[in-house]
C-alpha cells in the first residue's frame, strides 16, 4: 500500500513541490519566545474587556463582508494611504504575495527580490510554478547592489520585484535613492514590503502615485497584532482590481474584521509599545555588542542580527533553546548569513536575560 502512495504522489505532486521543506516553526511551549518578529506585550486589561464586549456581540452564523468595509477604511486612515489609492486585504501578508504571483504568473515570467531575504518570496514563487531569481546583497552592510539588480532586472524581466524595507532578516533599511532607481527599471510591479514599518524611519507609503508600478505591502503583525493574521496592499486601483479577482471570497473573518478594526481605533497603545519596542532594541544592541567576538549590525526593524564568533552560531542557538529561550538560527540559510543568529526584542527582562545567558555560552 504505501509503495503504490509512494509512486501516486511521485507521479502527480509537482516536482518542485516535493523538493521543498514545509515551513517551520519551532514549539515555543515554556520558553522566552524571540524567534519570530512579534510584539512581546499584549493588551491592557482595559481594553481586553472592552475587546471581550464586542466579542460577546459579534455574531459568527454569517459569512463576513466580502469587503471589509469598516476595516479597509479604518487601515487606509490610520496607516496615511494616500488618497487615489486602493487598499486590499490578506490574511497575513503571505496570502498577499500569493495573490500577486497567481494575478501574473504565466510562462517565462519570473519573480526577483534580494538575497538573503523573506522567504515566502521565493516559497510562493515556487507555488505559482514562477522561478525565482535572488540577487546578492553587498556582504559588508546589507545594502543594495544596485548594478547587480539593474542587470538581473534587465536579463530576467521580472514580472514582480520585492524589497522588504527594512529587510528581513538583516534589519537594515536600504537607501530610498537606490530603491527609486529599481522602480524607476524595473519592467513589471515593483512591492515594497514595510511589514516592519512601525519600528522604521522612512517609508514609501507617501511615494504611492509616483510610480504607475509602485505597490507598498503591510502587515499589522509586528505591531502587536500577529495572531490576527492581516496583511494589506496599498496602490493605484488598476493593479488592486486586477489582483482582487484571485482573492479568494470572505479571506477576512469576522473575529479578524472587527477585533482589526477596534483595535486600529486604539492604536496609541500599540504606537506606545512601538516606542518601547525602540528603545529596548537599543539597549539590547548594546549590551550584545559587548559581547566577545560578536558583531551586531544596524536595525529598523524589531529584531536584531547577530554574527557569533565563526562556529559558534548553532551552540549558541542549541544552548539558549535548552536554558528555555528561542531565537532564530540562520546558519547555513545563506553564505552571507553564516555564523548568524536572528533575536527578536523582547521585554526588558527577557533581553536582560538572553545577555547573559549568551554571556554564560560565550565563556564555554
Amino acid at each position: 500500500m504505501s509503495d503504490t502512495i509512494d509512486t501516486l504522489v511521485s507521479h502527480w505532486i509537482r516536482p518542485e513541490i516535493r523538493a521543498l521543506s514545509a515551513y517551520h516553526v519551532q514549539d515555543a511551549a515554556g520558553s522566552i519566545k524571540l524567534d519570530a518578529m512579534e510584539n512581546p506585550w499584549t493588551w491592557p486589561d482595559a481594553l481586553r474587556e472592552e475587546w471581550a464586549g464586542l466579542l460577546r456581540q459579534t455574531d459568527v452564523n454569517r459569512y463576513p463582508d466580502p469587503a471589509a468595509r469598516a476595516l479597509t477604511e479604518r487601515l487606509a486612515e490610520t496607516m496615511e494611504v494616500p488618497g487615489g489609492m486602493r487598499v486590499l486585504l490578506g490574511n497575513g501578508s503571505d496570502e498577499i504575495i500569493q495573490m500577486l504571483g497567481m494575478a501574473l504568473a504565466t510562462p517565462g515570467r519570473c519573480v526577483l527580490s534580494v538575497d538573503p531575504g523573506f522567504v515566502m518570496y521565493r516559497m510562493i514563487a515556487t507555488f505559482c510554478g514562477m522561478p525565482y531569481v535572488g540577487v546578492p546583497l553587498r556582504a559588508e552592510d546589507f545594502s543594495l547592489d544596485v548594478p547587480a539588480l539593474l542587470q538581473a532586472m534587465e536579463e530576467w524581466q521580472p514580472a514582480i520585484v520585492y524589497l522588504a524595507c527594512p529587510n528581513n532578516p538583516t534589519g537594515n533599511l536600504f537607501d530610498e535613492l537606490a530603491v527609486r532607481k529599481i522602480i524607476e527599471a524595473a519592467p513589471g510591479l515593483v512591492v515594497v514590503d514595510e511589514a516592519y514599518a512601525p519600528f522604521a524611519s522612512t517609508t514609501f507609503m507617501k511615494v504611492l502615485g509616483e510610480y504607475d508600478n509602485l505597490l507598498v505591502m503591510r502587515t499589522i503583525s509586528k505591531m502587536g497584532l500577529a495572531g490576527l493574521r492581516l496583511g494589506f496592499l496599498a496602490g493605484p486601483t488598476a493593479w488592486l482590481d486586477e489582483v482582487d479577482k484571485v482573492r479568494l471570497p470572505y479571506n477576512i473573518n469576522v473575529l479578524t474584521q472587527m477585533s482589526a478594526e477596534f483595535a486600529l481605533r486604539h492604536k496609541a497603545v500599540f504606537d506606545e509599545q512601538t516606542a518601547c519596542i525602540r528603545t529596548e532594541r537599543a539597549r539590547l544592541a548594546e549590551a550584545l555588542a559587548t559581547l566577545p567576538g560578536v558583531v551586531v549590525f544596524p536595525s529598523e526593524a524589531n529584531f536584531l542580527l547577530v554574527r557569533t564568533p565563526a562556529t559558534r552560531a548553532s551552540a549558541w542557538f542549541e544552548g539558549l533553546k535548552v536554558r528555555g529561550i528561542l531565537v532564530k538560527n540562520l546558519h547555513g540559510a545563506h553564505p552571507l548569513l553564516d555564523d548568524c543568529l536572528r533575536i527578536t526584542v523582547g521585554r526588558p527582562g527577557e533581553n536582560d536575560r538572553v545577555v547573559s545567558e549568551l554571556m554564560d555560552l560565550a565563556m564555554d
